[in-house]
């Protein structure tokens, strides 16, 4: 069943880490496809967000491993590896994901938040994949500079400044249309806030 699975399955990698700007103590995690421009924000804790961070930059040691730090020791010991990890299912805005392990050549698949799964994947160095119809319905596109039009040197005003923060407050779309939600969409990844991203996509995602 896996290997007629894994034919539509697509590489991701992390993208970045940048912090909500409408919910307290949350991050956007964005990973994007290894082979195109499409993008994945995922809403994750702050612990998960550290973990992950913390994973990424290789000169920074906490003096006590971390819970994802444990794991990957207590894996070690016991000859278990994670072989890679898929964000298999998207249901209510919510991602599912699997790890799947192998120990002395047979192969396991556990359940897990994606946040852990990430963590996880960066420790082990492992692959992310999702599959393809999942990026259909929740990943976002970004455009090429050219496509957006964006000169060369860009100077920020103090309106531009005003008008992303005011933008960036908006978290109830209830009085919106679904072309008003496109427009908020774009509007959104071409500030770069993936975090209200996430949202919007979740909430055009419920309308369709």
């Amino acid at each position: 069943m896996y290997e007629d699975r894994y034919m539509s399955l697509v590489r991701l990698t992390i993208k970045g880490i940048s912090y909500s700007q409408t919910q307290s103590g949350a991050y956007a995690l964005v990973l994007s496809e290894m082979e195109g421009t499409r993008t994945l924000p995922i809403i994750i804790g702050a612990f998960e967000a550290q973990s992950i961070a913390i994973a990424l930059e290789k000169e920074i040691r906490p003096p006590r491993p971390l819970t994802h730090d444990l794991f990957k020791s207590f894996a070690e010991r016991f000859t278990i590896s994670v072989k890679q990890i898929i964000i298999h299912k998207l249901v209510d805005g919510v991602f599912f994901s699997s790890l799947i392990c192998e120990k002395d050549g047979t192969e396991e698949i556990i359940d897990t938040r994606t946040s852990d799964a990430i963590a996880l994947a960066v420790r082990f160095q492992a692959p992310i994949f999702t599959y393809e119809n999942i990026l259909d319905k929740a990943g976002i596109y970004l455009k090429t500079e050219d496509e957006l039009g964006v000169p060369e040197e860009h100077e920020s005003t103090e309106l531009e400044i005003e008008s992303e923060i005011e933008f960036t407050s908006v978290t109830d779309f209830s009085d919106l249309s679904l072309n008003e939600l496109e427009e908020q969409l774009a509007e959104a990844v071409n500030n770069e806030d993936y975090e209200l991203a996430a949202k919007i996509r979740d909430e055009i995602s419920k309308r369709s």
